[in-house]
């Protein structure tokens, strides 16, 4: 059946980032719809970000585009550029291999609800820009930008 049953998606707590980098994103939940759909070329996920909780390391992909619109809540978008803030309605999209890290930071008193879709590209490699970290697709595991593991 098409219809994913969306309370049925198990939640996710947290990131899975070596300590200390989990900290900033220990709250967030995610409910990984692309995968209970059973698809295979881009993820799909739902997202919850408490307040005070970051989305995510900021970081680039090689290989992968990035997508996310805003159903609920408020974030601060953080890349290269600056900062700008995202409203329910609002989207941002990240183009694969720019190296514009980015991330989003809820700053505001109450939980952000956004939707996150991305390609699902083996090869891809996620680089962390402002901490020494990165981790490709094709095993998850996060390393140092040289390669030495955590």
């Amino acid at each position: 059946m098409p219809k994913v049953e969306i309370d049925a998606v198990p939640q996710i707590k947290g990131a899975g980032y070596p300590p200390p980098f989990r900290t900033p994103c220990a709250d967030r939940i995610r409910r990984r719809l692309g995968d209970a759909g059973n698809l295979t070329d881009f993820g799909v996920n739902l997202m919850r970000l408490p307040p005070g909780n970051w989305s995510s390391q900021r970081h680039w992909h090689s290989h992968e585009d990035e997508f996310v619109f805003m159903l609920a809540g408020e974030v601060v978008l953080i890349e290269d550029q600056g900062e700008t803030v995202l409203h329910a309605g609002d989207c941002a999209a990240f183009p694969k291999n720019t190296g514009n890290g980015h991330h989003m930071v809820n700053r505001s008193a109450s939980t952000a609800v956004y939707i996150e879709v991305g390609s699902r590209w083996p090869e891809d490699i996620t680089t962390c820009s402002d901490i020494d970290m990165k981790s490709t697709n094709a095993d998850g595991h996060f390393v140092h930008k040289d390669g030495a593991p955590y």
